[in-house]
């Protein structure tokens, strides 16, 4: 198949260089190399994390560690924050696995609010909370600090977080938000190819899951922990993308983190600016949108999959709407390794075709 530079939601783009790396002789995952290599990973994911807290790979996407999160770290009741397609599904996911839960839902294209939160956790009914910060089907980033704020209120209450499209592209700061799960797969903002996902476990969380009874066996916590004191992992791990993520966080931090982050930001505010030009409205709620991703309303006035298809044919490739939004949006990615110049050659191609 030809080459098309991925310009969606992920997977992303993967440079040449980290598939090079990827090609590495594979090691047995008892050994001393891939023992070496996890013990490596682990501290660079504290870092780009700012926490102290252990940073666990998991075998998986990132539903993966959404399905362990709730398995882990719900006795009694959750609540589920729902703005989007991916909120929903973790909804729907903690119904699945046999826990009780209630969902606060929030306008697609909206944020989700802290006033309507700290109402709901007021009635001390949950033992367990899901917030998505940035919902992929919408483009919307909600606030975290703003949430996090709430949560002081409310110590008891386990707090998982899916950054599975922002970590690595914007300051998340584990330990001073106070986020006990903080989650997401690699092939996002990481930009690599898809097959692990990883998270930072607060000692609450793990405190938690040991009186959580029918935690499964492959995401369960304690299981996990078992292993990773010995720089193991339980089961057998994808060890070719472990050595592309270990050259990647080595990229992240001589690149820079806030250089990381203002490159994302750069990107964002152009494909903003180039919607608002093309006459088009951001789908979500002005001051709330995604530094990764742009989600665009065309209402209706771009035969989507034709310009896709067009665009596939000069080699670029860009996301349709998704879920309730499909039929009325387009969404833009720009996370990982692309930067300013990739987006901008991307950008004048569509101008042509709209």
């Amino acid at each position: 198949m030809p080459h098309r530079k991925m310009f969606t939601v992920g997977p992303v783009e993967v440079f040449p260089e980290i598939l090079d790396i990827m090609s590495t002789p594979v090691v047995g995952h008892r050994t001393k190399e891939c023992y070496e290599l996890y013990a490596r990973i682990k501290v660079k994911l504290q870092k780009i994390l700012y926490t102290e807290n252990r940073c666990f790979i998991f075998a998986s996407s990132s539903s993966g560690i959404m399905e362990a999160a709730v398995r882990n770290c719900v006795k009694n009741r959750c609540l589920n924050l729902v703005n989007g397609a991916f909120s929903e599904r973790w909804h729907k996911m903690t119904i699945s696995n046999g826990k009780s839960a209630d969902r606060l839902d929030f306008q697609w294209g909206s944020p989700i609010e802290a006033s309507k939160v700290d109402e709901a956790l007021s009635s001390g009914k949950y033992d367990a909370m899901t917030f998505v910060h940035n919902e992929t089907s919408t483009g919307v980033m909600s606030p975290i600090a703003e949430i996090t704020e709430v949560m002081k209120k409310y110590p008891d209450v386990i707090f998982l977080v899916d950054t599975v499209s922002s970590m690595t592209a914007t300051k998340i700061e584990v330990d001073k938000l106070g986020i006990d799960v903080c989650l997401a797969g690699v092939q996002k903002a990481f930009a690599l190819p898809p097959g692990l996902a990883v998270a930072s476990i607060s000692d609450k969380a793990i405190e938690k899951a040991k009186t959580v009874d029918n935690r499964g066996y492959y995401f369960d916590f304690l299981e996990l922990l078992k292993y990773y004191e010995k720089d193991q992992y339980p089961t057998t791990p994808p060890i070719s993308i472990m050595y592309a993520l270990d050259f990647q966080l080595n990229r992240m931090i001589i690149e820079g983190l806030d250089n990381r982050y203002k490159r994302h930001n750069d990107m964002a505010n152009m494909a903003r600016e180039w919607a608002h030009k093309k006459g088009f409205k951001i789908f979500p709620k002005e001051g709330y949108e995604s530094v990764t991703l742009t989600c665009i309303n065309h209402e209706g006035k771009v035969d989507v999959p034709s310009m896709k298809e067009k665009l596939a044919q000069k080699g670029f490739e860009i996301s349709s709407g998704y879920g309730k939004t499909k039929e009325v949006t387009f969404r833009i990615g720009h996370m990982g390794d692309i930067g300013v110049n990739d987006l901008k050659e991307l950008l004048e191609i569509m101008d042509d075709l709209i």
